[in-house]
């Protein structure tokens, strides 16, 4: 293995989204090995980032792999995460951390046990129109948050084995737990689905919080066109997060609108959005050196096990579970 200038990290599963982390590990100078079930998929992968194949029990052996970067399927992420972590290493896992609250403590205790990183690819926290808007609810810029809500909306890529659920709403829901600073009281759910049987295409969530804040996720893909947009408003002033606005710099928008209640019926004095200012970084490349950030410095992650433990409860309760 060549030497890196970073904590060295295989990336397990270099499928759809596997590949684009070891892309982005490779250009951080800290990939050291591709593994994944279909020979051809690592091969491609492994040649393109100039790195070797290996077995996933190779990794582990491996002493001088640091950490893994898990993207295989949600329901072999627990078992994955845990072997890595009885070998040693650090464990960057894809959303979301787990299917089930047992084996979403279990890696999280096995990570405090062993004093290693755990983090999740909540991806849109380290996009850096979020980390703006983030920045400037923290601030007071638009007061108290009333309600919050975030679609997350196209039409395909169709799964058959999760729905539309974990399949898009762990990054809403990330972002909104974020914004209110703590875990909703209540959480309820419904969805529904049409092209696979007994796999809901769209689902809805709405959450209630201990300041009288709300919040709802409205998530499918079976929709007529794509959508990403986040909306937040507050006492003072709403911020639109448009993450499918094609024009940069419209994507992050801030609202200074006012409602008189003087006399007679509420009335709006609309103003023009003013544009957000954010910094132009890729959110996958900076979620990558967070996590390898984290590992250098001895560091909590932004979304490290708790947060995502809060994020599975949240998709577990809106689930009915």
């Amino acid at each position: 293995m060549a030497t890196l200038s970073r904590p060295a990290t295989a990336v397990v599963g270099a499928g759809h989204w596997g590949k684009n982390l070891a892309r982005n590990f490779a250009a951080l100078d800290a990939l050291s090995a591709i593994c994944d079930p279909n020979p051809e998929t690592a091969a491609r992968e492994a040649e393109k980032n100039g790195v070797s194949v290996r077995t996933f029990e190779e990794i582990l052996e491996d002493d001088a792999i640091a950490a893994v970067a898990i993207a295989a399927p949600a329901e072999l992420h627990a078992d994955l995460a845990l072997r890595a972590f009885a070998a040693g290493k650090h464990v960057y896992v894809e959303k979301p951390l787990a299917l089930t609250r047992e084996d979403g403590q279990r890696m999280l205790d096995a990570a405090n046990a062993d004093d290693r990183v755990l983090m999740v690819g909540h991806l849109l926290q380290y996009h850096p129109a979020f980390e703006a808007l983030r920045e400037a609810v923290s601030g007071g810029e638009i007061g108290k948050i009333r309600y919050a809500y975030s679609h997350r909306l196209s039409l395909g890529k169709f799964r058959r084995a999760e729905n539309a659920l974990w399949s898009f709403a762990p990054h809403d829901v990330s972002m909104l737990l974020a914004l209110f600073g703590e875990s909703p009281e209540t959480v309820t759910g419904a969805g529904g689905g049409w092209v696979t049987d007994g796999v809901e295409d769209e689902y809805r969530i709405d959450m209630t919080f201990s300041g009288g804040g709300r919040a709802h996720v409205f998530a499918s893909w079976l929709h007529p066109f794509k959508e990403h947009r986040l909306v937040v408003v507050g006492e003072a002033g709403m911020i639109v997060f448009e993450d499918s606005h094609p024009d940069p710099a419209e994507k992050l928008r801030l609202y200074r609108h006012e409602i008189s209640t003087g006399q007679g019926d509420p009335v709006p004095a609309k103003k023009d959005p003013e544009p957000m200012r954010y910094a132009d970084h890729e959110p996958l490349k900076r979620e990558c050196a967070h996590f390898l950030e984290c590992i250098e410095a001895g560091r909590t992650p932004r979304t490290d096990g708790r947060e995502a433990m809060a994020v599975l409860d949240a998709l577990l309760k809106a689930e009915g579970a």
